[in-house]
């Protein structure tokens, strides 16, 4: 598979050397948004320069499933590709392979490097209960959908700042504007509440966030960026064109 990332300008492999090291990560706060940088080489990426992202960035350490890793790089490509992003900097990621007491949203700058956000995110409360296991793109199946979104415009709505998704996969997520799935605030959305009753709260099928993260979250992937939800699905796997796109 020949991974890509389309940026402006080409850094040799080599400018990899040096080991990002996060102390006392605090996700949402600015501890890992301004840890050092490693600059992603730009224009054409190679798998195996992609796989020096992951590992600088730690995403292994963190959960992030390598196969979601590389399948959302490949879909953020393609959609580069047919004009569908308006900026290409920010991927972000949820890894519904993780139970929903993990940090399994991930924010990437591919610019920069840096990962900006890794946070709890919710499911559908259809789609399970600790573990996100059956998703739906039908209305009123308060089912997570998954595949590749592209970010629209905030607004705010019955929760207050929300961002709008449009899903992007015929038949898999396309109904997500009608659906009025949106990342959203919610209070449910906690550690403390994981720890009690073993997985945080469940939504309608929205990707919610912390109360205390969401502004600044939204405000960092709204408006035309690449956005994926990822589950080792095999329904969907096999079916995702973006994910299967020509190399």
């Amino acid at each position: 598979m020949n991974l890509r990332i389309n940026k402006k300008y080409i850094l040799p492999c080599t400018f990899f050397t040096c080991l990002l090291t996060f102390s006392g990560i605090s996700v949402g706060k600015k501890s890992i948004s301004e840890a050092t940088a490693v600059p992603v080489a730009a224009s054409v990426k190679t798998e195996s320069t992609a796989a020096v992202l992951y590992d600088q960035l730690s995403l292994d350490s963190l959960g992030l499933s390598k196969e979601a890793f590389d399948y959302a790089l490949t879909g953020h490509d393609k959609l580069l590709q047919e004009g569908k992003l308006q900026n290409d900097d920010i991927l972000t990621i949820v890894d519904f392979s993780l139970p929903s007491t993990k940090k399994r949203l991930f924010v990437i700058d591919l610019e920069q490097g840096k990962l900006l956000f890794n946070t709890l995110v919710s499911h559908g409360r259809n789609s399970g209960k600790e573990m996100a296991t059956t998703f739906s793109n039908s209305p009123e199946s308060f089912k997570s959908s998954l595949g590749f979104y592209v970010t629209g415009p905030t607004y705010k709505g019955a929760h207050g700042y929300s961002l709008r998704l449009v899903g992007e996969e015929q038949g898999i997520n396309d109904n997500a504007l009608a659906r009025g799935i949106v990342m959203h605030a919610a209070d449910y959305v906690n550690d403390k509440l994981g720890r009690l009753q073993g997985y945080i709260g469940r939504s309608l099928g929205c990707p919610a966030v912390p109360v205390n993260m969401h502004k600044k979250i939204i405000g960092s992937i709204r408006n035309g960026t690449c956005f994926f939800v990822y589950s080792p699905d095999q329904r969907y796997l096999q079916t995702s064109k973006l994910i299967h796109q020509a190399v």
